[in-house]
């Protein structure tokens, strides 16, 4: 027997298992995080005033949490028309 709980019917005993993300989701937010590391990274240098800590380091967790992770959350692959298929004439008896 169905139960509905907030417009939503769910069934006894079964659960849907629907993943949101495939394969290059991760694959794009395992780059954003191997930025992000990069940047933290970039970002314990022992200089105070040095090129990495002050600019590098910065532009790189800003890509990273800002452009690279939603572009991993919002990615999703183009679904390709289905070909027609070919019609193939029935064999002439003879």
């Amino acid at each position: 027997m169905a139960k509905v709980v907030k417009g939503k019917q769910f069934r006894k005993g079964k659960q849907d298992d629907i993943l949101p993300f495939e394969r290059e989701n991760y694959i794009i937010m395992g780059i954003g995080l191997l930025v992000i590391i990069l940047g933290y990274i970039a970002l314990s240098g022992n200089q105070v005033e040095g090129f990495l800590p002050l600019t590098v380091a910065p532009i790189l967790l800003v890509l990273g949490y800002c452009v690279i992770i939603p572009i991993g959350i919002m990615y999703r692959k183009k679904e390709k028309p289905p070909k027609p298929q070919e019609v193939t004439p029935p064999p002439t008896q003879q």
